[in-house]
């Protein structure tokens, strides 16, 4: 399997670019997609490196990408992909996007403040309409409803009723100055009205008249776009103090007032006035919205293309961000992890980046020898790229192991399908996720990058298509069709006398009518039908599901012997390997044993007193046996076979023992060997200023040489003040 099987085996290369080829080089690296660069700067904050200002261009330049994102998403209008991958813009280019950029969002954000303030204007003569409409209802209600004659002679009507008229009156009997109301009109949201009520009958305690009536049609915020139900109030009052009352009051609920006049002449003449506004301010409108769709239908035909460029553009700055500047200010200094196979095509893509950028000075690639442990790689393609990165969500591989993703390809859809058993739901998710890869063209440009959640499914599209197969075969084997047994085979049961289809009585094997041979494949469909199909099926796949676990986790096991044999790591396999092995053999492997042989020789005529395999594990553990008691009949009764006793008794000993040498042995065996190279470490000086004395002294002093670490001090006595600096 190559590559998949274990990971790419990597190598650390030290790169010297030139300052005028590295962009270049960085990005058909960025292409090629098979380098990871270190960071030669680690102590150097972000806004100290060479390229910030690259940088932060690219960001301004990303911010107004956005913004013009947000206008196309307003106006719903689509963006154009053609699926294709431009490269990387050369660095000239940058001053042009940016002077594109800078161009659109100039010219957006003005349509924008005049098609903001054209509604609003919009907004004040509709609501200025509405009040002008029901002011005059208002006025025409009360004209028709009061006598004049009644209003002028009747002192107790005249005061609520003469404002409403528009009119002075003078009584005709006391010679009193003519009493007139005055009354403000406006607009408020339509929730905040009945606060707008009670807080104008508090504060002006009852002296103020109230008249409002809804608006039959939202209108349009001119800020936020939203639809807004308002309602149109008319206030009469008496006296400047009310007044600035009723005002204050308006302000606070962020009512609009407008002016309203008295006569119905002049409120039928600022009416027609308002509608001709309201007409020439339509056409105004609807040329700026024109203009604004023309605009953004022009951009979106780039935008996909300008965003993949502008963040290319980032990652190259940030990625030269990460190397060095050597001596001379003139070449750049990088150290990246590749992949060994890969390194011809690594050079290949400095060769043309060089080319590209003009430069005469080639690019060079050292391989370095290092000691750190490389990035783990593992190759993929659509097929693989699902299940690796299932695979990554639980943990990354150590670089060198074998990969548990080819492995995964299978059991994943197979475990989904032990649990997801339906034959019915199992094609229907085949036919889903055949019909993505078959149009997975089209699906790759439109709705995989729109939608997240499509995306998800898409990119999964493989596994989903072998989880429908994988479904619809272990729907078979249960025999479940959307939930529905069907009668394919033939029964091997003959039972006649169910009172509905539900069932009303169990299935006892024992009795006649069990033929005595078993359904060809998969499960009786007789089952669904009786009441004790939930005991059977349940053990049923309850035992499945304990053999499939327990071969899942030997395979686990199997694999870390593999990890082993390649590194080389004896005590591993001593250590971890062998114990893991006998315990799970010993407790597990042993389990699956004694249910294939009651699968294999337990007849129906003996399933009543089968042995309980949970029950049997747990005196296993225990070393508890029960015996058979002659006054009682015991039908678990253990050993149900020649020398199971004993058998049992060594398995759980043995079983025992793996844990302390699992846990412990390897813990102390590298103990010990830390704390011997520990002391040769120690001693490792001592031996090396004895043989630098060795050169100038005499024989006596020189066999001094050989002395243990506590003769070392006598060595001071023998050496001159220039040996001792040495």
């Amino acid at each position: 399997m190559g590559s998949l099987y274990r990971s790419e085996e990597m190598t650390l290369c030290q790169l010297f670019l030139q300052s005028e080829a590295a962009y270049a080089c960085v990005s058909e690296l960025g292409e090629l997609g098979l380098v990871q660069f270190r960071d030669l700067n680690p102590d150097v904050s972000a806004f100290q490196r060479k390229f910030v200002n690259e940088v932060r261009r690219c960001d301004e330049m990303e911010r107004k990408l956005r913004f013009l994102e947000k206008e196309l998403e307003k106006d719903n209008i689509p963006q154009l992909d053609t699926g294709d991958l431009p490269e990387a813009p050369a660095p000239r280019e940058m001053i042009d996007l940016e002077a594109t950029f800078e161009k659109l969002e100039n010219e957006m954000k003005e349509v924008n403040s005049n098609a903001e303030a054209l509604k609003r204007n919009y907004l004040e003569l509709t609501e200025l309409k509405h009040i002008l409409r029901k002011t005059q209802g208002f006025f025409e209600e009360a004209h028709a409803t009061i006598d004049p004659y009644q209003a002028m002679t009747d002192p107790n009507m005249a005061e609520e009723t003469v404002g409403l008229l528009g009119e002075e009156v003078r009584a005709p009997t006391t010679g009193q100055q003519p009493l007139r109301l005055g009354f403000v009109a406006g607009v408020i949201v339509r929730e905040r009205m009945p606060a707008f009520e009670r807080m104008l009958w508090r504060a002006c305690r009852g002296n103020v008249f109230l008249k409002q009536a809804n608006m039959d049609v939202p209108l349009e915020d001119p800020v936020t776009g939203d639809q807004v139900h308002k309602s149109v109030f008319i206030i009469f009052f008496q006296g400047d103090q009310l007044k600035t009352r009723v005002k204050k009051i308006c302000e606070g609920f962020r009512a609009t007032l407008y002016p309203c006049p008295e006569t119905p002449a002049e409120r039928r003449e600022m009416a027609i006035g308002v509608m001709t506004r309201i007409e020439d301010l339509n056409t105004v409108l609807q040329q700026t919205r024109d203009h604004r769709h023309r605009v953004l239908v022009a951009a979106a035909k780039n935008m996909r293309s300008w965003l993949i460029k502008v963040r290319k553009i980032k990652a190259i700055y940030m990625t030269l961000n990460l190397f060095n500047l050597d001596v001379t200010q003139k070449c750049l200094i990088a150290e990246c992890w590749c992949p060994v196979a890969d390194l011809d095509r690594i050079q290949l893509g400095l060769r043309r980046g060089t080319e590209a950028s003009g430069s005469s000075v080639p690019s060079i690639l050292n391989r370095m020898a290092t000691r750190e442990s490389p990035p783990t790689y593992n190759r993929t393609n659509k097929f693989t790229s699902g299940f690796q990165s299932i695979v990554d969500a639980y943990g990354v591989a150590v670089y060198r192991e074998v990969n548990p993703a080819p492995f995964t390809i299978i059991t994943f859809p197979f475990l989904f399908a032990v649990m997801f058993g339906d034959f019915g739901h199992g094609l229907i998710m085949l036919c889903f996720a055949i019909w993505m890869i078959l149009r997975e063209r089209q699906l790759i440009a439109k709705k995989a990058h729109e939608d997240e959640m499509f995306g998800m499914f898409f990119s999964g599209r493989y596994m989903i298509m072998l989880m429908g197969i994988f479904s619809m075969y272990t729907g078979f084997v249960y025999n479940d069709f959307f939930s529905k047994s069907v009668n394919v085979f033939g029964s091997g049961w003959t039972v006649n006398d169910f009172t509905n289809s539900t069932g009303t009585r169990a299935l006892d094997p024992n009795t006649t009518e069990w033929s005595g041979s078993p359904y060809w494949y998969g499960m009786d469909p007789v089952w669904q039908m009786s009441l004790n199909k939930i005991s059977f099926l349940n053990t049923f796949k309850m035992k499945t599901s304990v053999i499939l676990g327990i071969i899942h986790m030997f395979s686990g096991v199997i694999l870390s012997l593999s990890n082993h044999r390649y590194f080389g790591n004896t005590l591993n396999i001593f250590c971890e390997f062998i114990p893991q092995v006998l315990f799970l053999s010993a407790i597990f492997l042993y389990l699956v044993c004694i249910i294939m042989a009651k699968w294999i020789y337990i007849t129906p005529a003996d399933s009543a007193c089968a042995p309980s395999l949970l029950i049997g594990l747990i005196n296993m553990v225990m070393f508890k046996y029960q015996k058979l008691d002659k006054n009682k009949t015991l039908c678990a009764v253990v050993p149900w076979y020649p020398g199971q006793q004993g058998l049992e008794s060594f398995l759980v000993i043995l079983a025992g023992l793996c844990i302390p040498w699992h846990l412990c042995l390897k813990p102390i065996l590298l103990y010990m060997k830390h704390k011997g190279k520990f002391d040769q470490k120690r001693r490792a000086p001592v031996t090396h200023v004895a043989r630098t004395v060795a050169n100038d002294t005499d024989d006596d002093e020189a066999a001094l040489i050989h002395h243990d670490e506590s003769d070392a001090p006598l060595l001071e006595n023998h050496t001159t003040e220039e040996e001792k600096v040495t």
